[in-house]
């Protein structure tokens, strides 16, 4: 059977929109838990970025009855053991409050020790009980103060070295080909155009 709709399981605006664009060649529709009338979200209780993704995934499938793309991501700091990784959203209240807690937990970090990577795990549940999971990785440094206004999270602070700019400064249609969320959807869009019916 093919499909049409696609949800997305998240109540995050700018992820809805990243995805949204990153999918868009597929042809798949994207619609949200709020279009569906689903309120609820699943806790998040996974020890991994993919058992995270899987757990909304899941949670969305069964609450819509129709297929479900999810993803997990964060930010994983090689100077502070992975930190903060899976509880990146949970880190502090706002994305302002998790930068100043990075920041003040990697002033005394020198330069060539600022090494860092931001993962995305999606995870795709199909009503008929198949399950796809594939993972994105963009790797740069954690700069000394936020710079740029796109993006979110912490992009103001992640440092792409061959660029000389944070990921808040490039442009979101270039942010979707190098990101973490961009490298783990190209791999997803194989599956997609598999299982969804297409715009050709």
């Amino acid at each position: 059977m093919k499909y049409t709709n696609l949800l997305v399981g998240t109540n995050n605006a700018h992820k809805v929109r990243e995805i949204a664009a990153i999918l868009h060649e597929t042809g798949v529709r994207v619609v949200t838990p709020k279009e569906l009338g689903i309120t609820n979200e699943p806790e998040e209780n996974g020890a991994t970025f993919a058992e995270n993704a899987l757990i909304k995934a899941r949670y969305y499938a069964m609450q819509g009855a129709v297929p479900c793309l999810a993803d997990d991501s964060g930010l994983a700091v090689d100077a502070l053991d992975g930190r903060p990784g899976i509880y990146s959203a949970r880190y502090a209240p706002t994305d302002a409050e998790c930068i100043a807690r990075l920041l003040d937990e990697m002033r005394d970090i020198p330069a060539e020790k600022r090494t860092a990577r931001f993962v995305c795990a999606a995870a795709l549940c199909m009503p008929d009980g198949l399950e796809i999971v594939e993972i994105g990785t963009c790797e740069g440094q954690i700069a000394s103060a936020p710079r740029g206004s796109n993006g979110f999270g912490y992009d103001p602070v992640f440092y792409l070295p061959d660029l000389d700019c944070t990921m808040s400064e490039i442009s979101a249609e270039e942010k979707n080909t190098r990101s973490h969320r961009g490298n783990a959807l190209a791999a997803m869009k194989p599956h997609l155009m598999r299982l969804f019916a297409t715009a050709q």
